[in-house]
């Protein structure tokens, strides 16, 4: 991947990046990200680091992405309801059996012709097919299945689904932190990059010692610090 231009900045590289990687990576709101830099000795406003996601987020995304090891071959689909303005949405997610967040697309519709896309754009992007998908009893993707991919195994049940369930959990935690969200294309700008950086820095759900855990994280800042190079 081309390293990333922040010429122009009146911040150097560092701080701006560690500002994107706190507001991504944890649940803190812009205003308690520069409370934080404050204390820090860095004067910058909310507002800065805001553009700061918004410039500098999808880059560093696609370069963690590119660094993210191949998926395995069960993935679990799975739908949430977002509310933005009123209005219903449905972000659709995929992941893989260790919980590593494969694509999110958020559609205004639940049934057959939204679940299509997701199918296409999760093979486009990866290059594979699976072995199995598993959903819950939603009947689009049964019928999405059987256009897009008829010799792959489907099982569907509740219960079978709790891994993709459970990876709406950091999405809704985020979503209270942030009061909501503004927009569907600011929704889906951001859980591509909230989502990407998660995948880097969250361990496998295997149960894993701590010693394996700590090896992990290190091997993640060493992957963020090849995305942020600066030019």
């Amino acid at each position: 991947m081309p390293p990333i231009n922040y010429k122009r900045h009146r911040f150097p590289p560092q701080i701006i990046t560690h500002a994107v990687w706190v507001y991504c990576r944890f649940n803190m709101s812009l205003r308690e990200v520069e409370e934080l830099l404050l204390e820090r000795g860095i004067d910058v406003s909310y507002e800065t680091i805001r553009r700061w996601v918004a410039k500098f987020g999808p880059a560093i995304a696609r370069g963690l992405r590119h660094r993210q090891p191949q998926p395995r071959d069960i993935w679990y689909l799975d739908e949430v309801v977002v509310t933005i303005k009123g209005r219903k949405f449905w972000l659709w997610r995929a992941v893989d059996q260790n919980g590593l967040v494969l694509d999110e697309i958020l559609q205004c519709r639940r049934n057959t012709r939204a679940a299509k896309p997701l199918l296409v754009r999760l093979m486009k992007k990866h290059n594979c097919v699976p072995k199995r998908f598993i959903t819950d009893k939603l009947r689009s993707y049964g019928a999405a299945k059987r256009e897009i991919a008829p010799g792959v195994a489907h099982r569907y049940h509740k219960g079978l689904n709790d891994r993709a369930e459970n990876s709406h959990l950091p999405f809704r935690k985020r979503e209270r932190a942030m009061q909501g969200y503004r927009s569907p294309g600011n929704l889906q700008r951001f859980v591509s990059i909230h989502s990407t950086i998660r995948n880097c820095f969250s361990a496998s759900a295997r149960r894993r010692s701590a010693m394996t855990i700590r090896y992990h994280r290190l091997e993640a800042f060493d992957a963020w610090r090849a995305a942020v190079a600066a030019v």
